[in-house]
């Protein structure tokens, strides 16, 4: 029982450091990290602890926007590297990025204002190329195309979104789908690759559809 209670005791002693430590190492505007960012908008935080950032110069932040434990952030391919463009990853105001998630921008990652996310989504504009057999896919051309999220919109967990995709506003993509190309403004879609199973219309609003679109 003695044993037990010591047990107790140094587990609420780490229990406090470990909550001192979420709240004192995140990264605020005001921070020393916070001030790399390319734009770290007031009152946005990113939560310890952090699995990558680099590159902050390239990455633009909105105000309100909360990124959530453990989540990968980068421009580019390896820390100090010069990217063609600037921002390479945009979030925009009062998003909610959630905990796990990776955002691996080389070219352009737009998302908008008020954009939410469940746990451990992906989002990446580059890809790897493959057809040459005779070269290791890892040695081959890496394609990049601009990927962009609408205002208003919700990524399930494990949503996978790949280059060249182009999210409308207020759509909801069911967990564990995967955008490869276009979704509409106002629809919810699911799968892989993710379809648009309703639709909003001003006429009717929501609606099922019987088919693909």
């Amino acid at each position: 029982m003695q044993r037990l209670k010591m047990s107790d005791a140094r587990g609420d002693l780490l229990a406090k450091i470990w909550r001192w430590f979420t709240v004192n190492a995140a990264i605020g505007p005001e921070s020393r990290r916070g001030k790399k960012f390319g734009k770290f908008g007031t009152g946005s935080i990113i939560l310890f602890p952090i699995t990558t950032i680099f590159n902050e110069n390239y990455i633009h932040i909105g105000k309100d926007t909360m990124i959530g434990e453990h989540v990968a952030l980068s421009a580019g391919m390896m820390p100090g590297q010069k990217c063609l463009t600037n921002p390479v990853v945009k979030i925009g105001d009062r998003c909610l990025i959630g905990r796990g998630t990776g955002i691996v921008g080389h070219l352009s990652i737009d998302i908008g204002d008020d954009v939410w996310t469940g746990h451990h989504v992906y989002i990446t504009d580059q890809s790897h190329g493959y057809l040459d057999i005779s070269i290791p896919i890892s040695h081959q051309s890496q394609p990049e195309r601009a990927v962009s999220i609408g205002e208003g919109s919700w990524l399930g967990h494990g949503v996978v979104v790949l280059p060249g995709a182009k999210i409308g506003k207020h759509v909801a993509v069911g967990a564990n789908s995967v955008v490869t190309g276009e979704l509409p403004d106002y629809c919810v879609a699911v799968g892989s690759p993710a379809r648009v199973i309703k639709k909003y219309t001003q006429n009717d609003g929501w609606i099922k559809l019987d088919r693909e679109i």
